[in-house]
């Protein structure tokens, strides 16, 4: 379990803490990060900032300040954003209860129930539903810490891998 801490909390070490409080990160920044791993860039793009606060069996409680680089045009935060949540923290609450892989998501639902705006605090809840051999299910809910107020909730199903004999 400490491996996926490890992975979410240092997922976006290239975007340095002082540009992070600074505000967005520079252009130079973002373009330096996606050259030095172009695959990786969103997962450390949206996950820079994240805090895993719990971590058991099946569930993952994180959480983190709305950064300006994740709003959209509207000032609060961006849906894209909010679904690479859901689609990183479920896959990691599957990791959490022994999956041997993460698998490929084959169906991802968010309902966008509020609005989050730059520097609100948001606590982010992963909880496996079931791992099977060949499919998991994760939800994901984002949630206002000071209020309790649901931003989103999204349900994730998950090929899991089933290695092949050929």
């Amino acid at each position: 379990m400490e491996d996926v801490k490890r992975y979410l909390e240092k997922a976006g070490g290239s975007i340095s803490e002082e540009q992070e409080e600074e505000g967005s990160p520079t252009p130079t920044a973002i373009a330096d990060s996606i050259s030095r791993r172009r695959h990786r860039f969103f997962e450390r793009f949206v996950l820079t900032g994240l805090r895993v606060d719990l971590i058991e069996p099946g569930r993952i409680l994180c959480s983190f300040k709305v950064p300006p680089r994740l709003l959209n045009a509207g000032n609060f935060l961006h849906g894209g954003a909010t679904a690479t949540l859901v689609d990183l923290l479920g896959s990691a609450a599957i990791f959490t209860v022994g999956s041997p892989v993460t698998g490929v998501s084959v169906e991802i639902n968010i309902s966008y129930l509020d609005a989050a705006y730059v520097d609100e605090e948001i606590e982010v809840e992963a909880k496996v539903l079931r791992v099977g051999k060949a499919v998991g299910v994760a939800t994901v809910e984002l949630r206002k810490k000071s209020t309790g107020k649901v931003i989103a909730q999204g349900r994730q199903t998950k090929y899991l891998n089933v290695a092949s004999k050929l």
